[in-house]
């Protein structure tokens, strides 16, 4: 039962580091403004980890990869630690074994990114029916914009009713369902 909740709480907070990670990137990557609460409250919780890391790690075409490899590097700790706490010997891993926990560890870190992009489409969606000019809408529609233009060049309003997010949310879904969720399981036997 302690090994259970140890676990929870590892994951939890590296989870949420992870997560944090993830979205500062995806807020570089989308040029959200800087002054946003999001991206402000993004980069206090973050920046201990990432100024240092940067002047290891350059940036390349104008994004951040110090940010995006230490999401993975959060990802990788978080799985090295669960499993040693399950049990697992890594002491005496191939480098086969290690080569397929960091390819999981991107993964998972894919998997939490495609999480992202469907809450904040869910968000959106739901905001602009209760209250299409709140504060937070552009930074919303900056982070959804990207994705919701596939679609809405692809399959025009219905209706006055635009498809897009039900789309890509669908689309995120399938990439859940079969490539992560099939090399994920791969991987897992690997281990």
């Amino acid at each position: 039962m302690l090994t259970a909740a140890f676990i929870f709480l590892i994951e939890t907070v590296f989870g949420l580091f992870t997560i944090s990670l993830l979205l500062r990137f995806y807020l570089q990557c989308v040029r959200a403004s800087y002054r946003n609460p999001l991206s402000e409250f993004l980069g206090a919780i973050t920046d201990f980890a990432v100024r240092p890391a940067r002047r290891v790690i350059p940036g390349l075409w104008g994004l951040d990869l110090a940010t995006l490899v230490l999401a993975w590097l959060s990802q990788l700790v978080e799985t090295l630690i669960v499993l040693q706490t399950k049990g697992y010997q890594l002491e005496s891993a191939t480098a086969t074994g290690l080569a397929g926990l960091a390819l999981l560890s991107v993964i998972l870190a894919l998997k939490l990114g495609l999480y992202i992009v469907m809450a904040t489409i869910i968000i959106q969606a739901v905001l602009s029916w209760i209250n299409p000019y709140s504060p937070v809408a552009p930074l919303l529609n900056s982070m959804t914009r990207p994705f919701l233009r596939i679609f809405q060049g692809l399959i025009p309003p219905i209706g006055n009713v635009d498809l897009s997010p039900l789309l890509v949310i669908i689309a995120c879904q399938l990439l859940l369902m079969v490539p992560v969720a099939y090399l994920e399981l791969t991987l897992s036997r690997l281990l």
